[in-house]
C-alpha cells in the first residue's frame, strides 16, 4: 500500500456495533490507530488523550477509531479505566469505536503486527500504527511506533493541519510547522504565477549556490 492508493476496506465488529469501515468514514477525514493490548500502561493513557483531543479532531472533521487484538466485551470492560484515567463521567458513553482484531486478520491486513510483542499464547501483537485517511477513502499518511513508546497526538493534528492546508493549497510546510507559520511555494509553482497565487507575497531566502527555491509565504487560511 502506497500513499494515495485507497486504503483497505473491511468490515468488523467495534465497541459501537458492526461496521463497514469505508461508510463509517463517510465524508469526512479519518485516523486509525492501532493498540497492542488492552488492559495495558501505554495504551491507556492514549486512548485517554484522544478522548480529551476529541474537539480538536471533530473541528478537523476528523473521526478517530482505535483498534486491538483483543474482544469487544474485553474493549468494553477497558474503555471504563481509559475513561477513568481521563478524568470522564464513568456513566458517559465512551466516545469512539474500538475495533475487535482478535484473529490479527486486520492487522495482517494492514502491516501493522509486531513480530517482537507477543500475547500470552505466543501471537503477535499490534504495533502503535497510525493511518489518516481522507474523505476519498485515500491513504495520506502513516506512522509506526513500537510497543514501548507511546504516541504523541498533538504531531498527529499538526500533520492533519499540513494535509487539509496543502491540499488546497499550493505550498508545503517546513520543519516543525504550525497553524500560522509561514510556509513554502512548491518548487513546481513557476515565477510568474506567484503574484496571482500568492497574493500576500513571497519572500525568497538567498542562499550560497544561488538557487531560489527557498520561497517562504505567508500561511493560507485553513
Amino acid at each position: 500500500m502506497y500513499l494515495g492508493d485507497e486504503f483497505p476496506n473491511f468490515s468488523a465488529n467495534t465497541t459501537d456495533g458492526k461496521i463497514d469501515f469505508h461508510e463509517w468514514i463517510g465524508d469526512q477525514w479519518a485516523v486509525l490507530f492501532s493498540h497492542p493490548s488492552d488492559f495495558t500502561p501505554v495504551c491507556t493513557t492514549e486512548l485517554a488523550r484522544v478522548v480529551k483531543l476529541l474537539p480538536e479532531f471533530s473541528s478537523r472533521n476528523v473521526k478517530v477509531i482505535g483498534i486491538s487484538c483483543d474482544s469487544v466485551s474485553s474493549h468494553v470492560e477497558w474503555c471504563k479505566d481509559i475513561k477513568s484515567y481521563a478524568g470522564c463521567n464513568e456513566e458517559e458513553k465512551f466516545p469512539y469505536p474500538i475495533i475487535e482484531d482478535e484473529d490479527r486478520s486486520i492487522a495482517k491486513k494492514l502491516g501493522m503486527l509486531d513480530k517482537d510483542e507477543l500475547d500470552s499464547k505466543g501471537m503477535p501483537l499490534s504495533a502503535r500504527a497510525v493511518f489518516i485517511i481522507d474523505p476519498n477513502k485515500k491513504f495520506r499518511l502513516s506512522i509506526l511506533y513500537p510497543a514501548t513508546t507511546g504516541r504523541n497526538f498533538d504531531e498527529i493534528l499538526r500533520v492533519i493541519d499540513s494535509l487539509q492546508l496543502t491540499e488546497k493549497n499550493r505550498v508545503a510546510t517546513p520543519v516543525d510547522w504550525k497553524v500560522g507559520d509561514d510556509c513554502m511555494v512548491l518548487p513546481v509553482v513557476p515565477d510568474d504565477e506567484l503574484e496571482k497565487l500568492f497574493p500576500q507575497g513571497v519572500n525568497v531566502v538567498k542562499v550560497p549556490s544561488g538557487k531560489s527555491y527557498l520561497r517562504k509565504t505567508p500561511c493560507p487560511k485553513v
